[in-house]
């Protein structure tokens, strides 16, 4: 009797255990509520085809960014992929390489993003909304990749520019893998001319301060 008491109580010590160590794991893709705000940037590493591309021709971790946008105490991320979607923030982090991310914030975003100023980014994402994704990676509107919905939204929101415009012609295209997406894309016609704005240019913004990772 007395060694089954123990059993059982191993067991239940144990069984405890586990359970938190369950809530530890599912913790880990909730944001602190404290660090997370409306207008704040998400990078993380995608796992999409064209990811390690990306990667190589920006010289960079981070592959795939977005907005976030707090409604009703939920935190969604305003995206590009396809289409333009505004996505649950659990969601996002998910889709992520192992779950990692980093969250940027405006370094002066509390004289910036005031209540008027947030409703406009706001408007903005809300006209990119359903929008295709651009993987020619165009600076037209009609359709939309991740960086340049970031860029827009915050240039048209608040005249700020996250980093300055580059030209296709400027990233690195050495690699393989890179030369093979190009490839797969233009068919021998890239457009090296053409404004481009990269997660990896938005990340290394002066005008951004890291607030989560």
């Amino acid at each position: 009797m007395k060694n089954s008491t123990i059993i059982k109580r191993l067991f239940m010590t144990k069984a405890i255990a586990f359970a938190l160590l369950l809530g530890s794991c599912n913790s880990e893709a909730q944001p602190p509520k404290s660090a997370i705000k409306n207008g704040d940037i998400i990078f993380h590493t995608s796992q999409s085809e064209q990811s390690k591309a990306i990667q190589l021709a920006t010289e960079s971790t981070y592959s795939h960014c977005g907005i976030i946008s707090i409604e009703n105490g939920k935190i969604y991320v305003i995206e590009a992929v396809q289409p333009v979607k505004k996505t649950p923030f659990e969601e996002f982090v998910e889709r992520g390489k192992q779950g990692k991310y980093v969250v940027k914030r405006l370094r002066n975003a509390e004289s910036v993003l005031t209540d008027a100023t947030l409703n406009a980014m706001r408007i903005e994402g809300a006209k990119m909304i359903g929008k295709s994704y651009d993987s020619r990676f165009n600076w037209g509107d009609d359709e939309i990749y991740c960086s340049e919905l970031v860029w827009k939204i915050y240039e048209r929101a608040t005249g700020i520019h996250l980093g300055e415009l580059k030209q296709m012609k400027d990233f690195n295209f050495g690699d393989p893998i890179v030369q093979g997406v190009l490839k797969k894309r233009y068919n021998g016609k890239i457009p090296w001319e053409e404004q481009v704005i990269s997660p990896a240019d938005i990340f290394d913004s002066e005008e951004l301060v890291t607030v989560a990772d």
